[in-house]
């Protein structure tokens, strides 16, 4: 059952359950308990379950070890404390882990020191040892792995991928026979991934070879929902969710929060002017503050910002960029240099964003949203390194959609609002891996196997014929896929249901093509005569569609098609771009935000349908008092108040209408100068159920106006661009709607997405990860140019095989499920049909101001950042001619 732990224990019932070294070193370096260590001392000294939600800097590993260490030291105390491992620590991050082990290696000494002061020559006769730690991941050295083999540590800080590794080492399995406790931190970056999902049924097959049940506890920053997360942890135990208790200090450090807009006008100041603003505002800020962390989301914006603001301000060795594209060696030197306060300020991309101990941080910047809650409070939560401390955070806005966005991100902050997670469900090309690897420990009976698989929470519900399904492919029953290099990974005997390892070579191909993260590497961009021009990530490739149109070194391309690791495109200088090169990069608009600036629209929209008379102001003066009373509480500056107002005033005089989260404006205008026709979805959604929408939308509107439609995607809705005039009605638009409910969203996207690039790169992915194409063979890496090659000859089979065969079948479900969001997508469809969710047709002469942002949105580059103003300043004249301003 999961519980919440509706109130602390005292200190005394809390320092009670420690054992007397462990108490006394608490008292002498610690004032008072902190909120989570008042409940978590007491609940994990009775071993229960616990997963811990608290921030940064409020001694929440403390809360998850502590009582732990006292365990291990009264075995030590007892003269039963033995070279094994007790609790095992998991991580996603192995420069966290590193942190662990250099954070835990002081008290644990300092705890021991206590007891030889106080005992003496007792601790040799009554052989009262050490606590021991040890680290083991990817950079642990051969020599080391094989010290720990002989000489465990009591406590072993891993990753998730290690621990797959060690679960089918026989004889390290030897060490954890009598594992007692599992740590799982950062476990809001893995319960909402298939690292999660693979770490989840580790655990599961850990308990089954041990032979019990282990103390679970769980440490995250930024949880929602909480019971989500206590299941992930705990998993299930006879159809139902585990024990867990809930300890939620989620929100005991106080905020302080602004969105900030550098200028007073962001359409008519010129793109010098507002960057050097910008970078004015920074320069303030870190002067005005001993340290400070910079968001900027992407890796390129964090040099340009690095680059600027040495440029402009002489900042020299005490400024540093931080992102996953630099060297291990240089991140990790940004990050000592932080905690030595040798630095006096870092810019990351997003890397940084995790509980790496990067020391005491005044301020957090962020340059535009960083698109969730979560992720802001959990950036934010960076500053204020006690948990007393007040957490400062600064949003610099770049925008009016982002000026809005960030606004009540940060508002939604403060009123303690936070976007939810889901936990992956039954993945089973994770599952494939797990298969293979239970086949490696021994024989299993297959309904023995289905069982101990369902405990993980992951796959409390799989259904069987799915399990069969796998089965069947790695037991190599499929005819046809031997002709493909596709062998059988298990051997099955479906007479006795029993099965097992299958040849001498089983292990090495496990223990080398394990893990969820897949090899992506630079893709060579060519012309049609075939003259390279330059590269792109094959992240952002399997963005494109044929006819996008992105920028290059400077130039327009537009793209043609993709063969293995090539891509194929011809010149577009007289086009406009639909896509940033950037795009991948970008995370997501979250749900739960969107849907707050839809309810955010709504109350303007009703607020402004009460005055008599609507028109800009010059300044916050002369905003409706009604108006002005729901803008003062909100996070934001002057500036961005009145920029907010005029925005919403702008939209509702030219389009008579405000897009909320209960009303899609689909908007049919044109650009008289390009000479362009849009149909403009209004869909405040976010990325991921916008595109599932606009591919429903883009194929029925395509079949019923006889036409191709060009799409681009935003958070905010999407942009249709059709070759021709096109004469639409709202009763057109709500056939399209019964049209796409009645043949069923999922058919129609996996019929859109099929023999996309999306699709093949996800499918080499997904067949990496099934062992159905190999990474890594004997020793020797296969490039992800043959990698590529040879699933696409693998799907050609399997389709032919079975169209919904595993592998497919679950590429299929993370392009739907994880990349979009169809479940949420489908929601919306329905409520549209029933009129939950209106739709209306405006036709305007001109786009109107909520469309600016979506239509100019593939010129958001550096490169052509100034062509983006200039285009968005000429569409604002346009408004502004309309409406008389």
């Amino acid at each position: 059952m999961i519980s919440r732990a509706d109130k602390p224990y005292s200190e005394e019932e809390s320092l009670g359950v420690l054992n007397e070294y462990v108490r006394d070193w608490f008292n002498s370096g610690f004032g008072e308990l902190t909120p989570p260590q008042r409940y978590a001392f007491k609940l994990i000294g009775e071993r229960k379950n616990v997963l811990i939600a608290a921030p940064t800097g409020s001694g929440k590993t403390m809360s998850g070890f502590t009582s732990i260490i006292s365990r291990l030291f009264d075995y030590s105390l007892e003269g039963k404390l033995e070279d094994r491992i007790y609790c095992l620590y998991v991580s996603p991050l192995r420069a966290l882990n590193n942190d662990i082990h250099r954070n835990l290696s002081k008290p644990l000494d300092e705890i021991y020191g206590l007891m030889k002061k106080k005992l003496g020559t007792e601790i040799i006769k009554r052989n009262i040892r050490q606590v021991t730690i040890g680290v083991r991941t990817g950079d642990t050295s051969q020599k080391e792995r094989r010290q720990q083999l002989l000489k465990p540590p009591n406590i072993l800080v891993t990753t998730p991928e290690s621990l797959a590794i060690l679960i089918n080492s026989d004889k390290f399995m030897e060490n954890m026979k009598g594992l007692e406790y599992l740590i799982v931190d950062e476990i809001h970056e893995l319960a909402n991934n298939k690292r999660g999902v693979h770490l989840s049924l580790s655990v599961a097959r850990l308990e089954n070879l041990i032979g019990g049940r282990l103390v679970k506890i769980g440490l995250g920053a930024t949880l929602h929902p909480l019971d989500e997360a206590a299941r992930f942890l705990v998993g299930y135990r006879n159809g139902e969710p585990d024990d867990c208790t809930i300890v939620d200090a989620s929100w005991s450090k106080k905020l302080d929060l602004k969105a900030i807009s550098p200028v007073t006008d962001m359409i008519y100041t010129p793109e010098e002017e507002i960057e050097a603003a910008t970078y004015k505002e920074i320069d303030r800020i870190i002067k005005a503050s001993k340290s400070t962390l910079i968001f900027t989301n992407t890796r390129s914006g964090t040099e340009r910002v690095v680059f600027n603001l040495k440029k402009r301000y002489g900042y020299g060795e005490d400024i540093a960029a931080h992102h996953s594209s630099l060297s291990r060696e240089s991140r990790l030197d940004v990050e000592e240099l932080l905690k030595k306060g040798s630095l006096k300020c870092a810019v990351s991309s997003t890397s940084l964003e995790l509980g790496v101990d990067v020391g005491a941080i005044e301020n957090v910047v962020q340059l535009g949203s960083p698109k969730s809650v979560t992720r802001a409070i959990q950036r934010i939560g960076r500053a204020g390194h006690s948990y007393k401390a007040t957490a400062k955070g600064e949003t610099i806005v770049l925008n009016r959609d982002d000026l809005i966005e960030c606004t009540i991100m940060l508002d939604a902050a403060i009123k303690k609002h936070l976007d939810t997670f889901r936990v992956p469900q039954n993945a089973l090309d994770v599952l494939a891996q797990h298969i293979m690897g239970m086949s490696l420990n021994r024989k299993w009976n297959v309904d023995e196997a289905f069982e101990l698989v369902r405990n993980a929470y992951a796959y409390h519900d799989l259904p069987r014929e799915d399990f069969d399904g796998l089965m069947g492919y790695l037991a190599g029953n499929y005819v046809g896929l031997e002709s493909r290099r596709v062998y059988g990974k298990i051997w099955y005997d479906e007479t006795t249901r029993m099965f097992g390892k299958r040849g001498y070579a089983a292990k090495v191909i496990y223990m080398l093509n394990l893990g969820t993260i897949p090899d992506e590497v630079a893709v060579d961009v060519f012309d049609t005569k075939k003259k390279w021009i330059g590269s792109i990530e094959e992240e952002f490739l399997a963005k494109l569609k044929p006819g996008d149109i992105f920028t290059l070194g400077g130039k327009l391309y537009q793209f043609e098609y993709a063969k293995e690791m090539r891509c194929y495109v011809t010149d577009a200088q007289t086009k406009s771009p639909t896509i940033p090169p950037w795009y991948s990069e970008q995370l997501p608009l979250s749900f739960e935000l969107a849907m707050g600036i839809g309810d955010f629209r709504a109350r303007m929209a009703q607020l402004m349908g009460k005055q008599k008379r609507v028109g800009r102001a010059a300044n916050s003066g002369g905003i409706p008092k009604a108006i002005a009373e729901l803008l003062d509480p909100l996070p934001a500056d002057q500036n961005s108040k009145l920029s907010i107002y005029n925005y919403f005033v702008e939209q509702r005089l030219f389009a008579g209408e405000i897009p909320t989260s209960k009303m899609v404006l689909v908007e049919v205008t044109q650009d008289s100068e390009s000479e362009k026709d849009y149909i403009i979805f209004h869909s405040l959604f976010g990325r991921r159920i916008n595109d599932a929408l606009s591919r429903a939308f883009g194929a029925s509107l395509a079949d019923f106006l006889d036409m191709d439609i060009g799409i681009m995607v935003n958070d905010n809705g999407f942009v249709m661009i059709p070759e021709e005039k096109v004469r639409l009605s709202e009763g057109d638009l709500k056939k399209i709607v019964s049209e796409i409910h009645d043949v069923g969203l999922s058919k129609i996207i996996k019929s859109n997405i099929s023999g996309t690039e999306l699709m093949k790169r996800k499918f080499r992915h997904v067949a990496a990860r099934s062992f159905m194409i190999l990474r890594n063979y004997k020793g020797h890496k296969i490039s992800v140019k043959r990698q590529q090659f040879n699933s696409q000859l693998v799907f050609k089979a399997a389709e032919a095989i079975d169209p919904n065969f595993p592998v497919i079948k679950e590429t299929y479900r993370e392009i739907m499920d994880d990349v979009m969001d169809l479940p949420r997508a489908g929601e919306i469809i329905d409520a549209m049909k029933k009129g939950d969710i209106k739709i209306r047709l405006v036709k305007t002469p001109a786009p109107s101001p909520f469309s600016h942002n979506m239509i100019t949105f593939g010129q958001a580059d550096a490169v052509l950042m100034k062509d983006r103003h200039a285009h968005l300043q000429r569409l604002h004249k346009m408004v502004m001619e309309e409406i008389g301003g």
